[in-house]
């Protein structure tokens, strides 16, 4: 392996935990308890019909370290309501895929499967099985499997925004403190996200609004932040995750929803 090779693979590692961090952050997981707080006053609530989730394709742009990579997710739904979200991306020689499986029950998703796959000089594998007919839930994390327990409110990395976007579509007032339950490698863990408030994002495609919201780390070296659009179906616009000095982010640079380009305003 060549200088070059190494210092890419360092990056590839950097790259690696943010997909991680982002499938945990905004795209995945259960809700396990919302903790009740009074909704700002400008947020009154209203009655809304049912909506559901839409397919979507959409490409980021993630950087770290020096380089970057695009990324495209996608979400389809079959004719029997089962949802496939996708994510690929490739450096150089190393490609990066991501999928889960789950079908929507109301306003609530139901996991099926979460396999993260890494290819190239660094090989890592992740699974997560949620088997309908089992007591637990199965992880394979480093080429060992665990069994977790099993609850109806605990969902992979991956799926956590699709519920979180799913739960705004149907209640678009933003509670000020949401806790997620995630299957995470050996162990399912807490993910607590804190409402920061509006902020106007200026993308490729346009001005948007965008809902803020931090997610709640232990360490305080650690800092990330997701920026989603109600307009465009809460997609996700913008992430930044800040770890020990070093930053990482994503930035959303084309996106359709249900086959139609999104597009904001000119200013």
């Amino acid at each position: 392996m060549t200088v070059t090779d190494i210092t890419h693979t360092g990056t590839l590692k950097a790259l690696t935990a943010f997909l991680l961090l982002t499938g945990s952050l905004v795209m995945g997981g259960a809700l396990a308890e919302e903790v009740p707080k009074e909704a700002p006053k400008e947020h009154a609530e209203k009655k809304h019909e049912h909506r559901t989730l839409t397919p979507y394709d959409a490409v980021y742009k993630t950087s770290t370290s020096g380089l970057s990579i695009k990324l495209r997710r996608s979400l389809s739904l079959d004719e029997n309501g089962d949802c496939r979200l996708t994510s690929e991306g490739k450096l150089l020689v190393a490609g990066i895929s991501e999928v889960s499986v789950f079908t929507l029950e109301g306003d609530h998703i139901q996991p099926r499967s979460y396999v993260y796959q890494l290819n190239g000089p660094v090989s890592r594998r992740r699974e997560v099985h949620f088997d309908p007919a089992s007591s637990v839930i199965r992880s394979l994390y480093k080429k060992e499997w665990y069994e977790l327990p099993k609850t109806g409110d605990t969902l992979d990395r991956m799926s956590q925004q699709e519920q979180l976007r799913l739960l705004l579509l149907n209640d678009p007032t933003p509670r000020e403190d949401m806790l997620f339950h995630v299957a995470d490698g050996p162990k399912v863990k807490e993910y607590r996200l804190v409402y920061q408030g509006e902020e106007r994002l200026e993308t490729p495609m346009g001005w948007v609004n965008t809902l803020h919201f931090e997610r709640d780390h232990d360490d305080p070296e650690r800092t990330s932040g997701v920026w989603i659009a109600p307009e465009w179906d809460y997609l996700m616009i913008r992430t930044v995750h800040i770890d020990n000095g070093k930053t990482t982010e994503a930035n959303l640079i084309s996106a359709s929803i249900s086959g139609a380009a999104v597009s904001g305003s000119s200013s």
